[in-house]
């Protein structure tokens, strides 16, 4: 085997902001906070663990048009359109980052604007 991806550290204006938004999007949990960051993950597995954590780290730079990688996520107990408005309630916003409405997922963005997209597909545990 080579490597795996262990977690995702992502820039952030306000750490705990973004954090509190996708531990409600990806059911995660704060695993730690050190120096301003804070890092999320699935709360049975933690660090290290098949599914990546995500570490939210303080930046004063401000988001310059479309990010080069964005996640995807896809529904796990619920269909897409149920999904997305569980999102959309939670603070997600609709992005246009020129689709052209034929798409089977949405784009999204969460509270400082990082788009992501809701697939069609639904995952099983």
């Amino acid at each position: 085997m080579a490597c795996r991806i262990s977690e995702l550290v992502i820039d952030s204006r306000d750490p705990e902001r973004l954090a509190a938004f996708w531990c409600d999007v990806l059911g995660y949990v704060v695993l730690g906070r050190v120096e301003g960051s804070v890092e999320i993950g699935p709360e049975d597995e933690g660090f290290g663990g098949l599914q990546p954590t995500i570490v939210f780290s303080p930046s004063d730079r401000p988001k310059a048009g479309i990010l080069p990688l964005h996640i995807d996520v896809s529904p796990t107990d619920r269909d897409q359109d149920a999904e997305l408005e569980r999102l959309l309630a939670i603070g997600a916003k609709p992005a246009d980052v020129g689709q052209t409405g034929e798409e089977s997922w949405h784009v999204l963005a969460d509270p400082e604007g990082n788009e992501f997209c809701l697939l069609r597909r639904r995952l099983t545990d």
